[in-house]
Order: C-alpha cells, then sequence, then structure tokens
C-alpha cells in the first residue's frame, strides 16, 4: 500500500452546509477554501464514496478537488456499496460513474464499502470482489481494501479468505477501543496480525468526543491547555503504529484549521498522554447508563437460551445514548450485524433472568432489553 506522507485525510461525509437539514446543501465556496488550505499543507488523501450526503459527495469532490488541482497532488478514495448491488452488471456500471462523477481515470484507494457478513455474501454473490481485482490490475485501483463495522472474528475470516486486500477502514476512537460491541482494539489487532495498514474512521466518534464532561475536559486542560478535545481524540489514534491515515469528517474552516495545525508535523502521545486517555474513556463510561464491565458472565455462565450479546449490546446501547450526530447510527449498524451473524435480538428476551443470578454488578437486564429494542432495533435494517 502507497502510504501518504500525512496522517490526517479529509473525509468527505460531512461537508459544510447551507441548510443543516438538506446534506446535498453543500457550501461549495466554503468547501473549495477548505481544500485548498487541507492541500497547502501538505495533506493529500480525500475519503468519499457513492452514498456520502445523500449521492452528491462524489460530483462534489470532482468539482471541489479534481476540477481545480493536479491530479498527482492529490489521492482519492472511494467505495463499491455492495449493500446496494442487486446484480453484477449494476456493479460494473456503478464503478464507471463513479469514476465519471468524480472526473478521474482511477482511484488511489478503492474500497468494498461496509463489509459485514451480508455485505461480503452480496459481495461474492456478485461476482464484485474479483471484479476489482481485475480492475487492479488494469491499473484503475492503484490499492484495494474494504471497510468494516463487524467484530474481530469475522474481520480475520475475511482477511484470512482474502489476503490480497492490501488495507483494512476501521472505526476506531479511545472510547470504543476496549467496547465488546464494536471491538476497535481487537480489530485493530487482526489488521496487525495480517500485516494490514489501517484507515481509521469515526476517531472523534461523530463529535461525540469533541464536548467531554467538564470535569474531565479539565483533566486534559490541566495537561496541554490549548489542545481541542478532537486533537485528544485523533492523537490517539494517529499514535498507533499501524494507523497510517486518520479521516476527519471537517464541516467547518475552523476543524480543518485546527486538525491541520497539529497534524502537519504529528508528534505521538507519550505513554502518560495515552493513559488519560484511556482513564477518560473509563470515566465516560461510568457515567453513562448501564453499569456493564463486559465480563460475560451473563452470556458464558447463564447460556441465553435466546443467544442475546448482552455485554455486547450494553456497550453499543451506552455509547448510542452518549452520540450527538443524528443522522446516522454507526451502533445500531454494529446491532444489526450482531443479528445478522446469528445473534439473538433484544426482543427476544423472554426475561427467564437466568442472566440476572450470574451478573456481578447485579444488572436488572430482563428491564433493559425492551429499551434496547426501543433504541437499537430498526427492522429494516436487521431483515436478514
Amino acid at each position: 500500500m502507497k502510504v501518504p506522507e500525512k496522517k490526517l485525510g479529509f473525509g468527505f461525509m460531512r461537508m459544510p452546509l447551507s441548510d443543516p437539514n438538506d446534506q446535498t446543501s453543500i457550501d461549495l465556496p466554503q468547501l473549495e477554501k477548505m481544500v485548498d488550505t487541507f492541500f497547502e499543507r501538505g495533506f493529500t488523501y480525500c475519503d468519499t464514496a457513492w452514498m456520502y450526503h445523500d449521492f452528491m459527495s462524489e460530483p462534489t469532490v470532482g468539482k471541489a478537488v479534481v476540477a481545480r488541482h493536479p491530479r498527482e497532488s492529490f489521492t482519492i478514495a472511494s467505495k463499491m456499496p455492495v449493500a446496494m448491488l442487486r446484480s453484477h452488471e449494476e456493479g460494473v456500471e456503478l464503478f464507471e460513474k463513479q469514476k465519471e462523477k468524480l472526473g478521474v481515470e482511477y482511484f488511489d484507494y478503492y474500497l468494498v464499502h461496509d463489509m459485514g457478513r451480508a455485505n461480503y455474501e452480496n459481495a461474492k454473490k456478485f461476482e464484485m470482489i474479483p471484479f476489482l481485482q481485475e480492475k487492479k490490475e488494469a491499473g484503475e485501483i492503484k490499492c484495494l481494501g474494504f471497510s468494516c463495522h463487524d467484530n474481530a472474528e469475522f474481520l480475520d475470516e475475511v482477511l484470512t479468505e482474502n489476503p490480497f486486500f492490501e488495507f483494512v477502514q476501521l472505526q476506531i476512537n479511545y472510547l470504543d477501543w476496549e467496547s465488546e460491541g464494536i471491538q476497535s482494539r481487537k480489530c485493530y489487532e487482526v489488521c496487525v496480525k495480517h500485516n494490514k495498514p489501517v484507515i481509521v474512521m469515526e476517531p472523534v466518534k461523530g463529535g461525540t468526543l469533541a464536548k467531554l464532561p467538564e470535569q474531565i475536559e479539565e483533566k486534559f486542560k490541566a495537561v496541554h491547555p490549548d489542545w481541542s478535545m478532537a486533537r485528544w481524540a485523533i492523537s490517539f489514534v494517529a499514535s498507533l503504529e499501524n494507523v497510517k491515515v486518520v479521516l476527519s469528517g471537517m464541516s467547518t474552516e475552523q476543524q480543518l484549521l485546527d486538525n491541520t495545525a497539529y497534524m502537519q508535523n504529528f508528534v505521538p502521545l507519550t505513554e502518560d498522554e495515552k493513559k488519560l486517555v484511556l482513564d477518560a474513556a473509563e470515566e465516560i463510561r461510568q457515567t453513562i447508563a448501564i453499569p456493564c464491565t463486559g465480563c460475560r458472565y451473563c452470556v458464558e455462565e447463564s447460556s441465553c437460551p435466546k443467544g442475546i450479546l448482552i455485554p455486547n449490546y450494553f456497550a453499543l446501547y451506552n455509547t448510542e445514548k452518549l452520540r450527538t450526530r443524528i443522522d446516522w447510527s454507526p451502533e445500531k449498524e454494529y446491532y444489526a450485524n450482531f443479528v445478522k451473524n446469528g445473534a439473538g435480538r433484544a426482543s427476544d428476551c423472554i426475561a427467564c433472568k437466568k442472566c440476572e443470578r450470574v451478573c456481578p454488578q447485579h444488572i436488572h437486564i430482563s428491564e433493559w432489553m425492551p429499551k434496547l429494542k426501543v433504541t437499537m432495533e430498526d427492522e429494516n435494517d436487521l431483515i436478514a
């Protein structure tokens, strides 16, 4: 994989809008100014996808980036939305449309989008993976990888079956690092095991880690008074050795100026700074709804008759309640992936309370299941 010189990538999923209720109302003049500053400061990695901004991200990147800057001065990453495909021919046509919308002859980085269990089966059914390998051999893709919102076991399976993938894009941030629902650390370690570079998405968890409880912010400010909370979050993942790019969906010029300032000559966090970040994550978790420690007694000792992944779902529910972004929920997507992979839903709970009898935290698990159903279950997303 060709590694960018600087680790910060521009994620074109959260561009500036003239109308916050209309994802297509992209403020092109402001975006162009931000893109110019991004490039002037030595950054090159631009990430987009077919469906971002109600399908307007790729043509907008074509206008703001490709049409205004020499092709060799930047790199473009886009993705094949295998979840949307109904035939092989549709995927072939879509790939050509992406090149047309962006105004490019080739992709520097190209990904199978959201490689969960169901999407992986779709990719195999419509022979998209061999098709993309052919495009790589033809020079229309320089580096081929995939993004993943699934668990570490599944990720290991995909990389074992498809060793030719060159990189993986993962959701990693310090709040999800030890999450049993998202498994950031475990997935990262799978990539290290397979020697696959990692591109990070959601380093600030959709803005959740940009604004923290006052008592936690004070601890960060005591160490670096001039650092933003977003800087702490992005620096944590950028300090991971196998991370090559950290994507940031920058929707304001101030966000871009802040990020590019400290990432121009990035200095990894010290061990003490890393400890401060992980301690903050633990403190945040202690303020959240369900005091689950992830010990897994409830699933390993009680043998839930419905196969409900209680600690995984509790972790997702807790972070879902912290979320500040309202238009998309990665937690619900992880939940749906667990269900599609054969786990029971929260709504399957029969309140037998076998789990409660072994819970060291004495959580009334059966009482939480209806709340999880309301928050996490979207019938359309859970159709197998």
